[in-house]
């Protein structure tokens, strides 16, 4: 380890997102990691009695755990800057615009990163001109097959692929039971990869790509987190030229987005070798069955002593 232990941290998980489970298990994972490197650490959940316990007992450290919209939007950053608590991870701003899925592809795309065409539909504008003359437009501007997912929140929560014209109407209300805007893109066939960037003081770093095979097909919330559903390749099988353009693909996105600590860009990778930037994540998971860890492994890093590390350069 190349930096010194951080004192008392407080891991935050749980929450009240659709994520909250994930985010527990992701707060475990960590704390343990930390504990087996000798970092004093305690696991809090976000409550009413976070901020008061937070300044009767002040940590060094915070290490947010918190998945989907009360985590990663900006919000919690914001209150812990309030708070001048240092923390692991993005800034509000940044999470702000990292976690609206449509504005990370624009900044994404500025930065020379290709992403699938897609439209950005609210559910109010989709009601009020017509969900069937919206739905003709959508298949007469991107064809089948579709993907349609919340603009906000992770875990795969309201994600579908469509293969049929007919499947569109079902994908758009599953969507919007997850939130208000719908993001509806060209699905880019390829092989599916997760690159996770960190940066312990000497600059953002991709470590080995993660190659995705999910059984069913699609990388959904029970592939994601049901142990054994989905098989985990780990460096992904890519020819060296293609698995160095996605390491530079998601080390640009975590700079182009400004990150900072740790990140995880989701990308997939077409017959023809290109490089697609999907999302970015500024709170990946940290479970048994989470991208991070397996990346982190393959690397030949020890999870806690990356985590301590991250801790270390921390800041508000």
């Amino acid at each position: 380890m190349t930096h010194e232990l951080p004192g008392r941290v407080v891991v935050l998980a749980g929450g009240l997102s659709h994520e909250r489970d994930v985010s527990l298990r992701s707060g475990r994972r960590v704390a343990e990691a930390l504990r087996g490197v000798g970092v004093e650490t305690e696991e809090r959940d976000v409550d009413a009695d976070l901020v008061p316990a937070l300044l009767k007992d002040r940590p060094d450290c915070v290490f947010p755990l918190l998945h989907g919209e009360t985590g990663e939007d900006g919000a919690l950053r914001e209150v812990l800057r309030l708070l001048d608590i240092p923390y692991v991870g993005s800034g509000p701003t940044a999470s702000r615009v990292a976690f609206d899925k449509p504005v990370a592809k624009a900044v994404a795309h500025r930065a020379g990163l290709l992403t699938p065409p897609s439209v950005t539909l609210p559910h109010a504008t989709f009601r009020e001109i017509g969900a069937a003359v919206m739905m003709d437009a959508l298949l007469a501007r991107l064809g089948v097959p579709l993907v349609v997912k919340p603009t906000r929140g992770g875990s795969a929560l309201g994600c579908s692929v469509v293969r049929r014209p007919d499947d569109l109407p079902g994908a758009m209300v599953g969507c919007f039971s997850y939130g208000p805007v719908a993001l509806v893109e060209q699905f880019v066939t390829g092989t599916e990869v997760a690159v996770p960037v960190v940066d312990t003081g000497s600059g953002p770093r991709a470590l080995p790509p993660v190659e995705i095979r999910p059984d069913g097909g699609v990388y959904d919330y029970a592939a994601r987190y049901t142990a054994g559903s989905t098989e985990f390749v780990v460096p992904a099988k890519l020819d060296d030229e293609v698995a160095a353009a996605c390491a530079r693909a998601a080390v640009t996105a975590h700079e182009a987005l400004g990150l900072r600590d740790i990140s995880r860009s989701d990308l997939i990778v077409d017959e023809d070798g290109q490089v697609w930037f999907l999302e970015v994540n500024v709170a990946p998971g940290m479970t048994e069955t989470s991208l991070v860890p397996l990346s982190v492994q393959a690397a030949g890093l020890d999870l806690g002593e990356l985590c301590a590390e991250l801790l270390a350069v921390a800041k508000t």
